[in-house]
């Protein structure tokens, strides 16, 4: 008798056991079913990990962004240990990309647990539940690095009023003059320096400039011309300059009858909540440009720097590709249609 007891009491724990187990699984299913949704997100190999988030937000019309920022996140996973996550400009109907819809970023929600934002968006006016948590990120003080475009992130051309507008290049709320890019990049947009899609960039190593950034990185030309820039804050410490080349080609000869612009800079802003956060800049950024492989280390490091591993950047950061890149050339319009997020993994 009390042998056949213990074995229907032994029955019954191993069945709760697995009821239990089959809930907790259940559980994680249903809660990663709650996380999916129009973006990407990759985890570092097993026992890589540094413990660091990064949110890569794309929507631009030109530079294609859903195709760099993808293959950028893929290279701080796997090569260095960040957890990334990538959003996009994403049609609400079709729930395809679309850079043109420069209303809709699903999944900035993400940026409440990232440790650095690295956007590359352009001209974009989100809906205040989603700007609200671009705005939140920005006021804790977390680090950005901000990619050719996001001088001009954003545009509130259609709610001038919004409350989020400061944030607009057009901006001339108080303090916010030039909004996002000249607040917290240090500049926003003021033209084409160069002859946009005939002439490319040279880069210039600032020698006087030691900074860990640029550890590895020798050799920088890119398809993007350079941009205008007025003027940079005063904390700012030009890593780069750029040289208008004549010719879109790497060998193209440069010009020397324009003069060099700063390309690549690092500073710190103020938040609205007294905070400080450390911002990375440059205006390069297009698809093609990341074919240079120390375009890649250079924000590679940046991004190591940008949540305070700068004693971490390896001496020759590994950027070499995660799966193959095959970068379509700007243009407005150019994106290749009927993409998913999925498409870009």
């Amino acid at each position: 008798m009390k042998k056949t007891l213990n074995s229907v009491l032994t029955r019954k724990s191993i069945s709760i056991k697995y009821a239990l187990t089959a809930a907790f699984l259940f559980c994680i299913q249903f809660s990663f079913a709650q996380k999916s949704g129009p973006w990407l997100q990759f985890t570092p190999p097993a026992g890589q990990a540094n413990g660091k988030h990064i949110v890569l937000v794309g929507g631009d019309e030109e530079y294609r962004s859903e195709e760099y920022l993808p293959m950028l996140a893929k290279i701080l996973s796997a090569r260095h240990g960040f957890r990334t996550t990538v959003l996009f400009a994403i049609d609400p109907k079709t729930q395809l990309i679309d850079p043109n819809y420069s209303q809709n970023i699903p999944g900035l929600e993400f940026l409440s647990s990232a440790d650095l934002m690295i956007i590359g968006s352009r001209f974009r006016e989100l809906p205040d539940e989603q700007m609200e948590h671009i705005h939140n990120y920005l006021f804790a003080g977390k680090p950005v690095i901000g990619l050719r475009t996001a001088t001009h992130a954003f545009h509130y051309s259609r709610n001038p009023d919004n409350k989020y507008a400061k944030y607009g290049y057009k901006s001339v709320v108080k303090g916010w003059e030039g909004g996002f890019g000249k607040r917290i990049l240090g500049e926003n947009w003021v033209n084409h320096h160069g002859v946009h899609t005939k002439q490319g960039t040279r880069a210039l190593i600032n020698g006087l400039e030691s900074n860990p950034i640029l550890t590895g990185v020798n050799d920088i030309w890119t398809s993007t011309d350079v941009y205008g820039i007025k003027s940079l804050p005063s904390n700012s410490n030009v890593l780069l300059w750029g040289q208008i080349t004549d010719g879109m080609t790497p060998s193209a000869a440069g010009v020397w009858t324009k003069s060099i612009m700063p390309i690549a800079w690092t500073r710190t802003y103020l938040s609205e909540s007294g905070k400080t956060g450390r911002v990375f800049t440059t205006t390069m950024g297009a698809a093609t440009d990341f074919a240079s492989e120390d375009l890649r280390r250079l924000v590679i490091n940046a991004s190591y720097w940008a949540v305070g591993l700068e004693k971490s950047i390896p001496a020759r950061s590994n950027v070499d590709f995660v799966g193959t890149y095959e970068p379509t050339m700007f243009s407005m319009n150019g994106f290749k249609k009927n993409k998913k997020p999925a498409d870009y993994k």
